[in-house]
């Protein structure tokens, strides 16, 4: 393919992008990196005898250009004093950064003279900096919380849900018996059970279970990751059984814990089947020889209740008690 042909396709792509990312937008200000900016920096400097080499405007962009085209590689070594590969591709570099700028209408390029690395380097810091004021759970929220807004989850719907799947692991204690720190992995369930719609809406728990298996969560070690993307797996109609690999793979106390957090995961999603928020607060609790649920909120909760009866069975059979639930 023609050099020119090739940079005209770059250039349209690159247009496209521009109009998507940015739309009407206007850009304040322009920063470029990397050795080929860096070296126009200082061709400016060398031809348009400029003070500095940290920045080069549009029209001394168009006129580099104009004056490299006219040059052979050779030459361009020989002038500028530029190493072999440099100078093979300073013109292409330069007509790429031209296309662009015009396209962006950008009037200067800020040339720092600091890398990638540099970045990296400074991010690091910050987050560094940053974490240590802030604690595990909240890293690990923060982290659930960009990757259901990365796969479009319904926000309030899953805080909600996360919100009474925490109260029903809270009061259940004496039921479950299990260490506080799992209350944490079935609140991240719950917040991200349904970002596997993004996918597709049927089997949507398997879609989620492998977006979980994929994106690792900070703050989570790969053993609680797995619990979470089981959670997730079972939340629907499902039962945990050895027949499927994903339930397979855990060791027996991490089974443990997922059968029982996926019985109360079932009957946090259920409190908001409608995603209208209705039911407001619960009480849950023993009383004589089953355990009651009181819904609390708006308007008559049929649909909650009728949801709630269809998936208590779980509950019920993993914790060997009769579940009751009343407005």
């Amino acid at each position: 393919m023609p050099f020119h042909k090739l940079v005209r396709e770059y250039a349209e792509a690159a247009r496209h992008r521009i109009d998507r990312e940015l739309g009407s937008k206007k850009i304040d200000i322009c920063v470029g990196t990397g050795g080929n900016i860096e070296e126009m920096g200082n061709l400016r400097k060398k031809i348009f005898k400029r003070d500095s080499d940290r920045a080069i405007t549009l029209e001394e962009l168009d006129k580099l250009v104009e004056t490299l085209s006219r040059m052979k590689v050779e030459e361009r070594m020989r002038k500028f004093k530029l190493k072999p590969d440099r100078a093979d591709v300073i013109l292409p570099a330069s007509i790429v950064l031209q296309m662009i700028a015009h396209e962006a209408k950008i009037k200067e390029v800020i040339i720092p003279n600091v890398g990638l690395k540099d970045g990296v380097l400074w991010d690091m810091v910050f987050n560094q900096k940053k974490s240590s004021r802030v604690s595990p759970r909240e890293q690990v929220w923060a982290s659930a919380l960009s990757l259901g807004e990365k796969y479009k989850f319904d926000a309030e719907h899953a805080k909600l849900v996360a919100r009474h799947a925490g109260k029903l692991f809270d009061m259940s204690a004496s039921l479950h018996n299990l260490p506080e720190e799992n209350k944490l992995l079935l609140e991240i369930g719950a917040l991200l059970h349904d970002i596997g719609h993004f996918i597709n809406t049927v089997d949507h728990n398997k879609h989620g279970y492998y977006i979980i298996k994929a994106s690792p969560l900070i703050g989570l070690s790969e053993a609680q990751q797995n619990i979470v993307a089981n959670i997730m797996l079972y939340h629907r109609k499902s039962t945990p059984t050895l027949e499927d690999g994903s339930f397979r793979a855990l060791t027996p106390k991490e089974r443990l814990v997922v059968i029982k957090l996926s019985a109360l995961m079932r009957i946090a999603d259920g409190l908001d089947v409608s995603h209208t928020g209705r039911v407001k607060d619960i009480q849950f609790g023993p009383k004589k020889n089953i355990w009651k649920l009181t819904l609390l909120g708006e308007d008559d909760l049929l649909l909650e209740k009728w949801t709630l009866e269809k998936r208590q069975k779980l509950f019920q059979d993993v914790f060997s008690v009769k579940l009751e639930i009343t407005e």
